[in-house]
């Protein structure tokens, strides 16, 4: 009898320490159970977003944006020229992204410019609509030079306003064409162009006739009035990057070039030989070059 109980207190000892054995090492590995049967670390992984889809050779491109996706100035004075434009020209100085990626033969038929010279980002909302009428694989945008250029620093849109119409640019487009992928160009660097420029003196005579005079009206004024509203517009460019960035972030089929454009280091050479400020044909190619990279590179920029 005392050995039968005995063995019966023996059992139930070793049953209580194997429990606590194995819940100390539930403890250990931080696995809870949920009451399904899986661990919240499990769980916690379905509840994560889809990785980010990039094809890398569309197949169709349609560009959005303003007077340098246009190729204003850049084959004559105040005119636009489309056929060198950076994302869907055809010069074969240029070999535009979209020569790039879908070769010569098919871009007149799979490659669409809704840029507007002058545009705004105000505007963009309405040229992603009839951009995403064409279905296209790739939409590239360049945008808000125009916000920064203004008649003076005060009129620049706010940031605010700037967020605003991106991110109903990026509805629209997802409205009628959801697996269109996104390639976002950051904006120039205003004031770069502006010291590059004014050491041409044709050049800042055509500035007079009312381009970005926030940043290029009075290019030899080195005042300390001057150099504050210089460095304002300065401020709100990369402001709109960061917003483009971030906004473009949010979806898995947008990429942000990774401020490439803005960090671009023009030259004169890369200049319209019209306005000393906008691309001319090698800065147009300069800009194909930096998206094509960008666009077929297995990672996003960082």
């Amino acid at each position: 009898m005392r050995d039968r109980s005995a063995r019966r207190r023996s059992r139930t000892v070793a049953a209580i320490l194997t429990a606590v054995s194995l819940l100390g090492t539930a403890a250990l590995t931080g696995c809870d159970v949920g009451g399904d049967g899986t661990t919240k670390e499990a769980a916690a992984g379905k509840r994560r977003p889809p990785a980010p889809v990039w094809d890398r050779t569309p197949e169709s491109v349609a560009a959005v944006g303003d007077s340098i996706t246009r190729g204003f100035d850049a084959c004559s004075v105040l005119a636009d020229c489309p056929e060198v434009s950076w994302a869907t020209g055809t010069d074969s100085e240029v070999r535009s992204l979209a020569v790039r990626l879908l070769g010569e033969s098919k871009v007149a038929e799979r490659s669409w410019n809704h840029a507007e010279t002058g545009a705004r980002i105000a505007q963009l909302p309405e040229q992603m609509a009839s951009a995403a009428k064409e279905k296209p694989d790739l939409v590239t945008v360049m945008i808000g030079a125009n916000d920064a250029c203004r008649d003076s620093a005060e009129l620049m849109t706010p940031v605010a306003d700037f967020r605003a119409s991106f991110e109903a640019s990026m509805r629209q487009l997802r409205a009628a064409a959801p697996k269109a992928q996104v390639y976002v160009s950051s904006v120039p660097d205003l004031k770069r162009l502006w010291s590059t420029g004014r050491g041409n003196a044709l050049g800042k005579q055509i500035w007079k006739l009312g381009i970005c005079q926030s940043m290029l009206g009075d290019a030899d004024d080195m005042s300390a009035r001057a150099v504050a509203r210089r460095t304002s517009v300065q401020e709100r460019v990369v402001a709109y990057n960061d917003v483009l960035q971030k906004v473009c972030a949010k979806d898995r089929r947008c990429r942000y070039d990774g401020g490439a454009v803005f960090d671009y280091r023009f030259t004169g050479k890369q200049l319209s030989q019209w306005d000393w400020f906008h691309p001319g044909r090698n800065g147009q190619a300069r800009l194909a070059e930096i998206a094509y990279r960008n666009v077929t590179s297995a990672r996003p920029p960082a």
